[in-house]
């Protein structure tokens, strides 16, 4: 049910701007329970622009903007490095741009990077550096294992003596996931088939550190669900000096198996099988072991608990070669426990620990200071997610940041410089900005990112003098540039998207603006509305709401909207309003109990606020049509789509749902159990909060689709939709995409059916012509 993605792990890698010191610490002491701050003044209208066409939004590339290559800061502060055209040939050069000159390199030509005998350049999909910059460690051919491209094959370039090899060549190809040098660039470990294998660059030796890697146990890496929702994928570490790799096996026997079945590829059709553990169902056992490099026993961490009723969901070295750092959630998550382990004996001891009556969240950006005496760690104890320092011996913290305001995304921890890095927004929760916060918990805190309003994101050098930036508002496409910190000085433009953008600023386009409504308890929600081309405020006009409306997803904001936003637009040009509202509990930076307000209450509270809006919305503007309502959403938002549908038909008359949730123990554990509790206990809340329960009181036009190979949000759900909705003699439409995944977009043509099929669906139902 998550968005593919928009925040990393829980929160989205997306940064913003700023102004002065000073107006920093102004916002920070004005800061209420939920920040206030004034909207987002309306955004100029084009209304004489050109149309629209769907075709040429799809078909052409017109209006898609496109991102850069991967690019690498290089450990020695020389530059970074990224892949373009090759001048001489085809394929792509890896090439090095010094950071304050721009002086561009060719390290690695494309010829070099061509395998011998092969009839073109490596196409790369990733790579990575080693430590030392002499050695390249190259991913590509890459295919999906679950739901991201983790197999593939590893090459690795040694500009010592311009040598290109290929890693593991006994395998089968794409076989390989998440190769890693270690510390001194002298071997790669990597998995292959659930097992470990370290392969030593000099001769070629291959060693296989495990063997009982098979169907139901998993070395090195994770199983659907753990990828899905914790994002973990590479499931091993090497030990900072080289000698000891620490890893994960999961034991999956005993999880249920879904069957997904497959009727379009062959004649006969063909069934795909994996482990899906549904709510209340068993989880995978999940463990944390060591071994040497070069073979031997594992010695087990002994943490506490029941393995199938908790979670190892982060696992790293603690700042040494000794100990292990591990966080462990029960499986509610209400509890977070993070231990100390020692590597030699599998002794655990707990250094610090979150406790919520709902869920808590595990921290990704632990960073060991001070020779491991201390390290950091994200903590929302506060009300507010902020940084703190913890004390190694006693687990005491320290707050390095405080404020009515949350800490989205640690970028970097330098503790040369006594700076911390990170994403916040103090004065609102609509764009990203770039701060730094001194280590020593002085509370001296400095805005880096200019005074742009919109999302800016970072990738920063390893000593925080020069970055990657990356813009975008609401109008603007993605703009990337290179920058010196801390002045934030721009040093070239990357990438401008200039084509793109021209072609949508001559597009017609009536008003957007950010505006605020309140829910009944008087809490504030923002939302945005994109008036029709040619206006008329004497006029009413039919209005369409996006939602997604659940934990992993925030529409109001003020970024770049991609796809989707180019096809409200084009709403717009055909005489639509559309707009959309964050509710409580959606992926805003507004604190804890804004996240947490919506635990056991997905469906109820989160659509609540979502009528709330449409009435005030309705009593303040005359030109919305209340007899003229749609709404519309993806995964959660297609479900938050059929509850509002559901529960108020009198005012939502039109609903589009896309790979819905329609019963809520039809997900995965981690997700749901995390947002809706643990069965049986919780059993009253899950009929309650599934829209299945509420379908016989649909009265609008419904049009539901979902893709039949989708193995996030199963096509098993809106199967049983259908059957209780034609139990209850209610009439709609249904859309099967053969073959297709979560995001139906497989297929030649698939995503401008699709939004055509929706065009046509609102024209049917929801006629903009009307008046």
């Amino acid at each position: 049910m998550n968005l593919a993605h928009l925040w990393s792990r829980k929160w989205s890698r997306k940064m913003r701007h700023g102004i002065a010191l000073g107006l920093a610490f102004t916002a920070l002491a004005g800061c209420s329970s939920v920040p206030s701050y004034a909207p987002t003044d309306s955004q100029n209208s084009a209304t004489t622009g050109q149309d629209l066409d769907l075709d040429a939004l799809y078909s052409s590339g017109t209006y898609q903007a496109r991102g850069v290559p991967p690019t690498r800061w290089l450990a020695d502060g020389s530059g970074y490095t990224t892949l373009e055209e090759a001048a001489q040939g085809e394929g792509r050069d890896l090439v090095r741009y010094h950071p304050r000159t721009q002086a561009r390199t060719v390290l690695i030509s494309a010829t070099e990077l061509t395998p011998e005998n092969a009839d073109e350049a490596l196409h790369i999909a990733d790579y990575h550096w080693s430590n030392s910059g002499n050695k390249l460690l190259i991913f590509t051919n890459t295919k999906r294992s679950w739901r991201t491209h983790t197999l593939g094959d590893y090459w690795v370039f040694d500009l010592t003596d311009r040598t290109l090899n290929q890693l593991g060549a006994f395998a089968e190809p794409s076989t390989l996931q998440f190769a890693k040098f270690d510390p001194a660039a002298e071997r790669v470990a990597y998995v292959m088939q659930n097992n470990i294998y370290v392969e030593q660059l000099s001769s070629g030796k291959v060693t296989q550190l495990t063997h009982d890697g098979s169907d139901t146990i998993v070395n090195g890496t994770f199983d659907w669900v753990n990828e899905e929702e914790f994002f973990l994928r590479d499931g091993f570490r090497w030990s900072p000096d080289g000698k000891e790799i620490a890893y994960w096996q999961l034991d999956t026997s005993g999880t249920p198996v879904f069957t997904m079945i497959n009727n379009t590829d062959q004649l006969y059709p063909t069934l795909k099988t994996f482990p899906y553990p549904k709510v209340g169902e068993t989880n995978a056992a999940m463990r944390i072991g060591v071994m040497s490099a070069d073979s031997g026993e594992t010695t087990w961490m002994n943490v506490p608990g029941d393995p199938r009723q908790h979670y190892l969901v982060r696992m790293q070295w603690a700042g040494n070669s000794e100990q292990l750092f591990i966080q462990q959630l029960t499986r509610s998550q209400a509890v977070n426990r993070a231990f100390l382990a020692d590597a030699d004996s599998g002794s655990v001891t707990e250094v610090v620990r979150e406790t919520t009556a709902s869920w808590a969240e595990y921290v990704d950006d632990v960073t060991f200071l001070d020779d491991g005496k201390a390290f950091t760690w994200l903590s929302e104890r506060s009300g507010y997610r902020h940084i703190y320092r913890v004390d190694r011996a006693s687990g005491r913290l320290k707050a390095i940041t405080r404020g009515n305001w949350d800490v989205v995304e640690v970028l970097q921890i330098n503790e040369q410089q006594g700076w911390v890095y990170f994403i916040a927004s103090p004065e609102t929760p609509l764009e990203r900005y770039l701060f730094r916060a001194s280590l020593d918990g002085s509370s001296k805190l400095e805005r880096l990112t200019p005074a742009r309003a919109g999302t800016h994101s970072y990738q920063l050098s390893a000593n925080a003098d020069y970055a990657v930036h990356t813009f975008s508002s609401v109008n603007q496409m993605p703009q990337v540039d290179m920058i010196s910190l801390p002045e934030h000085q721009q040093i070239r433009l990357i990438k401008d998207n200039a084509t793109p953008q021209a072609a949508f600023n001559e597009l017609a386009r009536g008003d957007f603006e950010f505006f605020q409504v309140t829910a009944q308890d008087g809490l504030t929600l923002d939302g945005f509305l994109m008036k029709p081309v040619d206006f008329d405020p004497t006029k009413e006009y039919p209005i369409v709401f996006y939602i997604y409306g659940e934990p992993w997803g925030q529409t109001v904001s003020n970024s770049w909207g991609g796809e989707r936003f180019l096809w409200h637009t084009y709403l717009t040009q055909q005489g639509y309003i559309v707009a959309s509202i964050d509710n409580r509990g959606t992926r805003s930076p507004r604190g804890f109990e804004w996240r947490r307000s919506i635990y056991q209450q997905l469906g109820v509270v989160t659509v609540r606020d979502q009528h709330d809006a449409l009435q005030e919305m309705l009593a303040r503007w005359s030109f919305i049509d209340e007899d003229r309502v749609g709404i519309w959403g993806h995964s959660g938002g297609g479900s938050q789509t059929l509850n509002a549908l559901f529960r108020y038909p009198e005012s939502y008359h039109v609903g589009l749902a896309l790979a819905p949730v329609p019963d809520l123990t039809l997900y995965d554990t981690i997700y749901q159990e995390r947002y809706s509790g643990l069965l049986p206990d919780a059993a009253a809340s899950y009929r309650e909060t599934s829209a299945l329960t509420h379908a016989e009181n649909l009265q609008g036009d419904l049009l539901l689709v979902h893709g039949t190979a989708d193995d996030n949000v199963h096509f098993q759900g809106s199967e049983r939709l259908v059957n209780e909705l034609v139990k209850h003699g209610k009439q709609f439409e249904f859309f099967a995409y053969p073959n297709r995944t979560h995001g139906i977009r497989e297929g030649e043509g698939t995503t401008l059916h699709l939004r055509t099929m929706m065009t046509e669906f609102l024209r049917q139902h929801l006629p903009a012509d009307a008046n």
